[in-house]
């Protein structure tokens, strides 16, 4: 066969490294993009910290070309070459933070004060090691076993292996090491003593019928166990007293398993008014070098002209600030960006940020505030991505407030936060022994002009993670 040449026409569209890197930076909270932009000063030589933090306004960094680097005239002047991330407002305050034990470094703390060979307290460093953040131990002994072999070079059988296991046991915090939420119960019990009717008959419970217990089916475990309501009831009372989760007083290395959260934006309600500001605090505020810049200049002859053995630094510093340039560029416009798609929301929900009632949200999806800024409904997701706002009524996910309308009988569109608000009310008022069905909610929804459906019900219902009403039924 012939070989033949073709010409075809296509479009492509291609992005360059400057808009990814803008992307990138529009995804970035705000703890992350100090990260970023400390490995930026870090990568590139000619990018510094702007330690005297001048209020400068910083224009648009104009295109970049040769001239700018070996011109005879380039005297570029310093604030066109910095980017200002804080306002008037700001100022540095000092971070302290301390560090906690985490569950394993107490845990081998703890098995120090043991009577234990050397051998026996490698095995229990090891099962130690191997216990999630939550305290449970989610290995079979024969893993374990095998584990040890290959990594530590200790013939160990699984029976020895589950005896130095009840040593673990009966470390701090109890239920520690528990291989199931039952045997964790049980460990906590036992750890109590036994000595009240109450006691025993929640330790009876647990241990010899979890199974009824867990799927709520009380009325067969009274009688079962022939006792009074009343009995039961304390019982059940004792073992919600219990903790499921043992290790989540040290989960990341300290007392608290809420996450630290800092938010993206402050909004300050003064009478009112609403004032919306990017939080900056802590973010760096970066320039260009201006030693880096002179360096160039020194390299130049009068004439324009560079030395050859100048030529390969003058090109290198170039790309240097080529590259810084770019980077300045990318925060300013990500800090426009962000700005101008956060004031949009809070004029779109003006009345829920006024006093944080949920049930002013009105319906905003993605594409509203797209339609609003003329952006696309991409950089939007980026934007709202996992960013905060701080009110005066707490700190919200950004990613909370979009949500899917629903009209009324009477024609009036309404947010599924509404709907939300008045499910989650019904259930908190509900008599917990008859607890409300899927189906009955929806009938009390829809005496309410919602129309809805039962399957939307328990997806709502699961939103809020709420069990199904035999899962909350008490005695």
């Amino acid at each position: 066969m012939a070989n033949r040449l073709q010409q075809t026409i296509a479009l492509q569209t291609k992005i360059s490294p400057q808009q990814i890197q803008m992307i990138k930076l529009l995804e970035l909270p705000t703890m992350q993009l100090e990260e970023r932009i400390k490995r930026e000063i870090e990568d590139n030589i000619v990018l510094e910290e702007d330690t005297e933090a001048q209020q400068d306004n910083e224009e648009t960094p104009e295109k970049i070309s040769v001239d700018d680097y070996i011109g005879k005239e380039d005297d570029t002047p310093s604030y066109k070459a910095r980017i200002n991330n804080f306002s008037k407002d700001d100022k540095e305050r000092p971070v302290y933070i301390t560090e906690a034990r985490s569950l394993g470094e107490s845990l081998i703390e703890q098995l120090r004060f043991r009577s234990l060979t050397d051998e026996e307290l490698t095995i229990a460093a090891y099962i130690v090691g191997s216990i999630d953040d939550d305290g449970y131990l989610r290995r079979d002994m024969q893993s374990l076993s095998d584990d040890l072999a290959f990594t530590r070079g200790i013939d160990v059988p699984a029976e020895e292996i589950e005896r130095v296991l009840s040593v673990v046991h009966e470390l701090e915090p109890a239920g520690i090491g528990a291989r199931s939420l039952q045997e964790c119960l049980l460990l906590q019990m036992e750890r109590q003593h036994l000595d009240t009717p109450t006691k025993i008959l929640a330790h009876k419970i647990i241990a010899s019928h979890f199974e009824s217990f867990a799927k709520k089916h009380y009325e067969k475990l009274i009688a079962r166990l022939g006792v009074s309501e009343e009995e039961f009831r304390e019982a059940i009372e004792h073992i919600r007293t219990l903790s499921p989760k043992p290790g989540n007083l040290y989960a990341e290395g300290g007392v608290d398993t809420t996450p630290y959260i800092v938010p993206d934006f402050l909004l300050d309600n003064t009478d009112g008014t609403l004032r919306l500001s990017l939080n900056s605090a802590g973010v760096p505020e970066v320039r260009i070098s201006r030693r880096y810049r002179d360096m160039i200049r020194d390299m130049i002859a009068p004439d324009g002209t560079v030395k050859a053995k100048d030529r390969e630094a003058v090109q290198f510093v170039k790309s240097k600030i080529d590259s810084a340039k770019w980077f300045i560029s990318a925060i300013k416009q990500r800090h426009d960006t962000l700005m101008r798609t956060m004031q949009t929301i809070l004029d779109f929900q003006r009345d829920y940020f006024q006093d944080g009632d949920k049930s002013k949200l009105k319906p905003m999806i993605l594409k509203d505030i797209a339609d609003r800024t003329e952006l696309d409904v991409s950089t939007i997701s980026r934007v709202v991505n996992s960013k905060y706002i701080q009110t005066s009524f707490g700190i919200i996910l950004l990613k909370s407030l979009f949500s899917e309308g629903m009209q009324t009988t009477s024609g009036e569109e309404v947010s599924s936060h509404e709907i939300k608000t008045i499910l989650q009310e019904c259930i908190d008022t509900e008599d917990k022994r008859h607890p409300l069905t899927d189906e009955t909610l929806m009938e009390i929804l829809n005496d309410k002009g919602y129309r809805i459906a039962r399957r939307t019900v328990a997806k709502y219902r699961e939103m809020l993670d709420i069990p199904v009403a035999r899962m909350r039924k008490q005695i």
